[in-house]
């Protein structure tokens, strides 16, 4: 066999800004045509930005469980939805900010893929990520935008981690705290996961390439390393001052909720294909050669150790390893990011299969790639119509929002029973208050948290637990001002009339019924001390913005003055045996 020429196009690494252009092209439509708001989490994440546009320093949130503060959930991508929102309103700011979190994503896993990996496998690793199930899953189905978005952050900080720990550079320690800062005010599970996941691997790498060259020591660069996760812990403490607070005044202490994410998924086909087979798509036959090259290769042992981790971690209950290593926070905790994590990780070594097949194969090994890449973005998206785990967001909501914004109808709080997901949107547009939620960690009435359900409008999804909760709230209808009742579910209209509501207007042909109590009086604000003092509302709205414009501007003002890992070689899978010395 012949070895291919250098100067051969197959020999090129695919520039980035083609990888961007093939992220705009896929996921700028599917967003442009408003996809993710089928979601289960798009509206909520809506609802939270529609507060900060009209409430940017006062974090207290009325439309929700009688009152409940958004300090206990990270405020950046809701607070750039807001500020968008000003100029092309909540739906499209929501989808300018994924697309955003998408294009970081598949810059940050090109960045992170080269610390690993020749230019060309890492160029390989960022199309890929593309194309990924688990990026769709989490898009289009999920709805995750700040898991997705504290990801892309934290894969780019990793770079200037690792040039910090190995080569001591204060740009790439300015530019990496800036960034983590910025993925810990979107969402600080994905921080703080990924920091341990991620960093070790990379500390781990640095120590090998001291050790191969000779140029640093390792206390020098576990020191660094050190002195970098200190820094990011007293900085996110401080930028999320107010969500510590709240937290250590509140901890979680309601009863578990189930989600299917925790569960053994060899026990459900449907939990298997949802979260492992969808998200992995095609990945799960590049497995082996993860395996067995990451293995062979002394700098990709690291990484493939915690992939396989991650992996595993992903998989929730499974195996035993999440409940052991989680303890009580794994009833909390949902699994789907650390599919995400897992995939970034992998996606180096699968970079470099790709690199291989072309390698041998050329015009046929290219064709393999795309077939495997469009093939695992099919599934994902042909899954969006089979699941039967589909979130209510088709029903029409306009007319519910239209009676609680007319007739001082908004003086009385209300109820959904059987709108699943949409009820963010309603809180959205609507000026009246409710008692239910989406949010489960933010609640605190003990109608709630004392029993193991998540929102009433689902209740009767959660067997007893969902019913008595629901009982619950009726029989303190009174006490809450509970006046109206929508219900698109005729299940809970024994329930109902028999706590003492009755019938008083029907909406789309009878498909939603709304429901009234007389005796009930207006609405009051319920006595908590859950509220966030002024000054915590001022911290809020400057400090996690503020750590997004200040990374922001210091990549911009401060570039690389070189890369940041050396030249590694690679043997090239052909007839003679040709390595290529790339430097990185």
């Amino acid at each position: 066999m012949t070895a291919v020429p250098a100067t051969s196009a197959f020999r090129r690494p695919v520039p980035m800004y083609l990888c961007v252009l093939m992220a705009l092209a896929i996921h700028g439509p599917l967003l442009l045509m408003q996809l993710p708001l089928n979601s289960y989490d798009a509206n909520f994440h809506i609802f939270f930005a529609s507060h900060y546009a009209r409430h940017w320093f006062d974090p207290w949130n009325v439309k929700w469980f009688a009152g409940f503060s958004q300090t206990t959930y990270p405020p950046l991508v809701h607070q750039w939805i807001a500020l968008l929102s000003h100029l092309v309103g909540l739906t499209y700011a929501f989808m300018l900010v994924q697309l955003t979190a998408v294009v970081l994503l598949v810059v940050g896993v090109y960045r992170f893929a080269r610390l690993w990996v020749s230019e060309r496998a890492a160029s390989y690793a960022s199309l890929a990520m593309v194309f990924v199930g688990t990026l769709a899953f989490l898009v289009y189905q999920a709805g995750q935008l700040p898991t997705v978005s504290a990801a892309a952050l934290y894969v780019n900080a990793v770079p200037y981690f690792f040039e910090w720990s190995r080569k001591a550079s204060w740009r790439a320690l300015f530019k990496g705290i800036a960034l983590c800062l910025a993925a810990a005010s979107v969402h600080h599970v994905t921080l703080i996961f990924g920091a341990a996941l991620f960093a070790i691997p990379v500390i781990w790498l640095a120590i090998i390439d001291r050790e191969d060259e000779n140029d640093s020591s390792s206390t020098a660069i576990i020191s660094r390393a050190l002195v970098f996760a200190v820094l990011v812990a007293a900085g996110v403490g401080i930028v999320l001052l107010p969500y510590w607070l709240a937290i250590l005044k509140h901890p979680i202490k309601q009863i578990p909720i189930p989600h299917a994410s925790r569960a053994n998924l060899l026990t459900n086909s449907v939990f298997l294909m949802n979260y492992f087979i969808v998200p992995y798509g095609l990945m799960i036959l590049a497995f082996p050669f993860i395996l067995i090259r990451g293995a062979a290769e002394r700098r990709l042992r690291p990484l493939l150790v915690f992939f396989w981790i991650t992996l595993i971690i992903g998989m929730g209950g499974t195996t035993p390893l999440p409940r052991w290593l989680f303890g009580r926070a794994f009833e909390i905790l949902t699994f789907e990011r650390f599919t995400l994590l897992a995939t970034v990780l992998a996606l180096p070594i699968v970079g470099l299969l790709i690199e291989t097949l072309i390698e041998r194969f050329r015009l046929k090994g290219v064709v393999a790639a795309s077939i495997a890449a469009t093939a695992t973005l099919g599934l994902a998206f042909a899954w969006l119509a089979l699941t039967p785990y589909t979130p209510q967001t088709q029903l029409n909501v306009q007319p519910v929002i239209s009676f609680l914004n007319r007739d001082d109808h908004n003086r009385y709080r209300y109820l959904t029973l059987g709108f699943g997901n949409t009820i963010s949107k309603i809180a959205t547009y609507t000026d009246a208050n409710s008692i239910d939620g989406e949010y489960n960690s933010a609640r605190l009435l003990p109608e709630l948290t004392q029993h193991g359900s998540a929102s009433l409008t689902n209740s009767k999804f959660f067997g007893t637990a969902g019913m008595e909760s629901l009982e619950a709230i009726l029989k303190h209808a009174n006490h809450y001002g509970l006046k109206y009742i929508f219900v698109h579910d005729s299940y809970y209209y024994p329930l109902i009339a028999f706590a003492g509501w009755r019938q008083v207007e029907t909406f789309d042909n009878g498909q939603i019924t709304v429901w009234s109590k007389e005796d009930v009086p207006p609405a009051h604000d319920i006595p908590t001390d859950a509220m966030p003092a002024p000054w915590e509302g001022v911290l809020w709205g400057i400090l996690p913005i503020g750590s997004s414009i200040l990374a922001i501007l210091l990549v911009l003002l401060l570039p690389a003055r070189e890369r940041v890992a050396e030249t590694v070689e690679f043997p090239v899978p052909t007839g003679e045996h040709v390595y290529l010395r790339e430097a990185k």
